[in-house]
């Protein structure tokens, strides 16, 4: 038993980092195309455009979606506005009410409604594209509120190339300093638009579809099988369809949709949960045919394999865990070698903070927030384990919506809104771990084998943090009140 023990240690370390030196990779693809840029082709005509907007039960933000999509700089003549609405609430009202008011201002703008929730977000926009009388599809999740001339700074790339499907925006953030959770996301999306989107699409790399804020060539669409709803990643699945026919993808980090982060950790998880979920699924279907492609080159695919299997790090921080107490407490010696494992960590430090220098000058301040970002992040492994092991299992498909509450500033609050979400049991296995990573804390302390320790309070600062903020929020505590102090104070004296 302990040296099964061992082995699931050691290839949990060993496959930990290479994800970890991957990262190191992608910052150093990144790095070398940084300054790369693609002049904005002239617009000499304006197109047909259809623009979809799949909502369900967003009664908070739902308005603000549809004026901010009314408002955008485009010919009437030739756009299409499609609210796909699939609520069960008074968002229908909300959202019919809006649509009429801009159908009266002259706004081809149409409200679509189905019999049920078939394909969930996949059938919705496959739906949607039945009566679409655009060449070009954009679409723009409920959070969304996409900038007056983001049409005209998209659109010419696709006019400009016909072998271009898509064209993918960056994410902005309309409530990133609303709490330190929220902080602390901003800096994962900003690494993951800045320096990973940027690094694979810059270097003819398999990158995928954000689900929203882009815009698809039809064509690329139909072409690769339409949208799908085997998986919860509906956006991921059709980039890869696309991108193994010979579709090529653009990337625009200067183009900028903002959008709402979500303020609680319930709604947080929740989409990490689906995202995990989905990613892993996708891995499934397209991860055999993806090795076998050798039309593509094998750097390509091996990057395309490791993108895919993003998520299956969080099972592999959890089985470290589990597996190193035992280890440490049986006084088990480790390879000195395996130390070099730790410098993997940089991995995600690098990405992350040049993420953070090339948007803002007060960069450095901001990376005060990566320590909440590492705790969460490592704090969300069983959450997101318990996302693969039910994609491994294919146990269910259902798609559980991130609910959003229009939290702006520091003076909204989310608590007392319909949509906010109760504990899940989880919270209690991650209490449970932070509880057995102190043990082994313990027991490292008592047996001398300092090198541990480090990782073991990591884990239990982590696990903790995360079942105690769920626990926070479960009883309403508007996470506005919930402040860093010792970040507050950092960050002033910056």
């Amino acid at each position: 038993m302990v040296w099964i023990f061992y082995w699931v240690y050691l290839i949990a370390a060993i496959l930990l980092a290479l994800f970890g030196f991957n990262l190191l990779l992608t910052a150093w693809l990144y790095w070398r195309k940084r300054d790369q840029t693609i002049p904005l082709p002239r617009l000499d005509e304006m197109p047909r455009v259809t623009i979809q907007l799949p909502i369900f039960n967003e009664l908070y933000v739902v308005e603000r979606l549809i004026d901010a999509t009314a408002a955008l700089d485009w010919n009437r003549a030739r756009l299409q506005i499609q609210v796909l609405d699939d609520s069960e609430d008074e968002t229908t009202q909300i959202a019919h009410a809006r649509v009429e008011y801009h159908r009266r201002r002259g706004i081809a703008i149409e409200l679509v409604r189905r019999a049920d929730r078939a394909g969930f977000k996949a059938g919705a926009l496959a739906e949607g594209l039945k009566t679409a009388t655009g060449d070009f599809i954009a679409i723009f999740d409920a959070d969304f509120v996409p900038p007056r001339d983001f049409l005209k700074k998209t659109i010419p790339y696709l006019l400009a190339r016909a072998e271009v499907g898509l064209v993918q925006t960056r994410w902005g953030h309309l409530n990133a300093d609303y709490s330190a959770l929220t902080r602390a996301q901003a800096i994962a999306l900003d690494g993951h638009f800045i320096v990973e989107q940027t690094a694979r699409a810059r270097n003819d790399l398999f990158f995928n579809f954000n689900g929203t804020a882009g815009v698809w060539r039809r064509a690329c669409i139909e072409q690769a099988g339409g949208w799908q709803s085997d998986t919860l990643s509906e956006d991921l699945d059709l980039s890869y369809r696309a991108q193994m026919r010979g579709w090529e993808f653009l990337f625009l980090p200067d183009v900028i949709a903002p959008a709402e982060l979500p303020p609680q950790i319930h709604a947080y998880k929740r989409q990490q949960f689906r995202w995990a979920k989905g990613s892993t699924q996708c891995l499934i279907k397209f991860g055999a045919r993806l090795a076998a492609a050798r039309a593509v080159p094998v750097f390509k695919r091996v990057e395309g394999l490791l993108h895919l299997a993003g998520y299956l790090m969080n099972p592999l921080l959890v089985l470290m865990l589990l597996t190193l107490v035992p280890l440490v407490a049986l006084q088990i010696q480790f390879a000195p070698a395996l130390m070099l494992f730790s410098f993997a960590m940089f991995g995600p430090i690098t990405i992350y903070a040049l993420s953070q220098r090339a948007l803002y000058r007060d960069w450095r301040a901001r990376m005060m927030y990566f320590g909440v970002l590492l705790l969460l992040g490592t704090g969300l492994a069983l959450n997101n384990s318990l996302a693969v092991l039910a994609a491994i299992t294919r146990r269910g498909n259902t798609f559980r919506r991130t609910p959003k509450f229009r939290v702006e500033n520091d003076r909204d609050a989310w608590s007392a809104k319909r949509y906010a979400l109760p504990i899940g049991w989880e919270t209690f296995g991650e209490l449970g771990l932070s509880a057995y990573a102190l043990i082994g804390a313990g027991i490292a302390w008592q047996l001398h084998a300092w090198w541990t320790l480090p990782f073991l309070l990591l884990y239990a600062a982590s696990f903790g943090l995360t079942g105690a903020l769920s626990v926070w929020h479960a009883r309403g505590l508007q996470i506005a009140d919930f402040r860093f102090q010792i970040f507050g104070n950092l960050k002033s004296e910056i």
